[in-house]
Parts: C-alpha cells; structure tokens; sequence
C-alpha cells in the first residue's frame, strides 16, 4: 500500500511517501479502506518528537482518516465491509498512523460516518471538534445556561467550541479579529469582542458582568492573570495548548472564589470519552450544524509540503490529504 511515513524523527523533510506492507487487523480491529486524512498541529508534534509517545518505525503519519471498512477481527464490534467511518486517535501510543491507503484501527476508536455527510467535512472536523467538546463537557463541566468565553473563536477548534457551547443553551462571548465576527455570530455567538481591542479583557468584562463561567483559550497565550479575573465565582480555565508557556499563577482568586485551571490533551483521552465526543459530533454533522470553514485537499504525496505549509505558513484551510478517489 501507498502511505506516507517516517523513518526518524525530525521536522517535514523526513516525511517519505512510498509503499509499506498492507497491515492486518487482530481480533479487535477494523481494517479501513482510507479515503481521506487530516493534518493537525498535533502530527507535526509528533512526527518531531516534541510531543513524545511510542512511534514503531517505519511509522505512518496522521491521526484522522474517513474511509470505507475492508475487513473487521471476530471481535470487531458491528462493523462490516461497506461501512463507511471515520476514526480521529491514530498515530500514537503505539498506533500506526491514518495516511495510508489501508489502516487498522481498534474498533473501539472507530466510528460511523453519518448518512449524506461528506468524507471532507468529517475528516477537516474529526480533531478539532471532539477537543472542543472534551474542552467544553468532559473538563469544563459546562452547563445549560452558563456563559462561555472562547478566545481564537473563528480557528478551527474555536469554531467548533462556539457551535457546540451555543447549541448546549449557554450564552457565547467570541473573540476573534475584527473581520470574524459576522462568521462567528453566524455559529451562535452571542456577543462578541475584538482581540486586538486595547481593552479586550474590559470589553469582555462588560458581555459577561457577573463573569464567564468556562473560558477555553485556544491560542496557547494562557494569560492566567488576566483569565482568571474574568472567571465568576466557581468559573473554569480549560487549558489546551501552549507546551512552552509559563503563565503566573493568581492563587489567592482562584482559592477565594473557587475558580479553577483545568488542563488536558486529547492524547490522553480515553475511549469512553471519544465515544461521546463521537455522538455529538455525529449529530451535529447529520444536522448540518457543523461544518469546516474552509478546506484544501492535497494529494497523499504531498504530505510533506502539507507539513511544512502547516508549521511555516498557519493556514487558515484545513488541510486534507486525499488517498483515494
């Protein structure tokens, strides 16, 4: 089978695009005719060592894929050839990785593709949106009627926090650039504030008075001292990005008015927790709720100039590999 792979760590150059031997599936794995993959920040950490985990050489890259299952283990749960479905937690712990022509993935991590939905909407999703709902529901315990502030609103993961927070029933300050704000007023922003703003922490305090109750930053600033004083009493910081960031700690708000930072790492996500994120995603993407802003779809060759535009350039489009079709 074709995939792209590495050999060695290190930055995109190592990226290889040859044949590898088809995999096998054990008893509890699908094996997935790949028809599409995603590229993520988190393959790039991979793929360098920056993000460590256990990587079998030759190691295919890629974490999401939405593709068509070949063949399931006796113990491979429901699946059966012709399903189509879609999995996003390849390519670490062990797992050998999404961008190839055929890959084996628990049946655990596997899901179904929703009827109508496209192989490109769901694959430029797959990521972003379950590390929004894991960020809102399972770490920031967000509930029905709660006030929700999302810094980085119109990115990839913050367009999903906003979709997902608004169709929950909480209340959405977005922060984004100037240019956003119709885009994410569109997803179900309630207010809105410019993050170039002079006073963007004024401004937000103003939208929220008695202040936010989460506040996911996805831009991996993670400027505590200013987060916090935003908070109401028992708010939640969820913290998701920024390996290098050295925040100062306000203790004494946080120990006064029981408000807390919460970290966390779709990686370390268990499969339970995957599975729900899964059904909501699925829902929203059957509803036509969700769906990627902008996508640009490159050839499975072309993996490591999809790398390298990733890390040098930050584009705005999703990128996506096509294996097949």
């Amino acid at each position: 089978m074709r995939a792209a792979y590495i050999t060695e760590l290190g930055g995109p150059d190592v990226i290889r695009c040859g044949e590898l031997p088809s995999p096998r599936p054990g008893p509890h794995d699908v094996l997935v005719d790949v028809e599409v993959s995603a590229v993520n920040p988190v393959d790039g950490f991979v793929r360098s060592g920056a993000y460590r985990t256990p990587l079998p050489f030759p190691f295919v890259i890629g974490r999401d894929l939405v593709g068509t299952v070949a063949e399931a283990g006796p113990a491979g749960g429901c699946f059966r050839p012709g399903d189509r479905v879609w999995c996003n937690s390849l390519g670490h712990a062990g797992r050998q990785g999404a961008a190839a022509e055929r890959a084996v993935v628990p049946a655990d991590r596997l899901y179904r593709l929703p009827e109508g939905v496209s192989a490109v909407d769901a694959v430029a999703l797959a990521h972003s949106a379950a590390t929004a709902h894991l960020a809102l529901f399972t770490h920031g315990g967000l509930r029905t009627g709660e006030t929700v502030a999302v810094l980085g609103a119109a990115g990839n993961v913050g367009s999903a926090l906003v979709v997902m927070a608004a169709r929950s029933g909480a209340r959405v300050i977005a922060v984004a650039s100037d240019r956003d704000e119709t885009y994410v007023r569109l997803l179900g922003a309630a207010g809105f504030v410019d993050y170039r703003s002079p006073d963007a922490p004024g401004l937000i305090r103003a939208a929220a008075p008695e202040g936010v109750d989460v506040l996911v930053d996805t831009s991996g600033r993670n400027d505590l001292g200013t987060m916090v004083e935003l908070l109401a009493d028992r708010g939640r910081i969820v913290v998701m990005s920024g390996l290098d960031s050295r925040p100062v700690l306000p203790v004494g708000a946080l120990y006064t008015r029981d408000r807390s930072i919460r970290g966390f790492a779709i990686s370390h996500a268990d499969t339970v927790q995957l599975a729900g994120a899964a059904r909501h995603i699925n829902s929203l993407l059957a509803a036509g709720h969700l769906r990627p802003r902008a996508v640009e779809e490159l050839p499975l060759g072309a993996a490591a100039e999809a790398h390298r535009r990733m890390e040098r350039d930050r584009p705005t489009a999703k990128l996506v590999l096509r294996v097949r079709g």
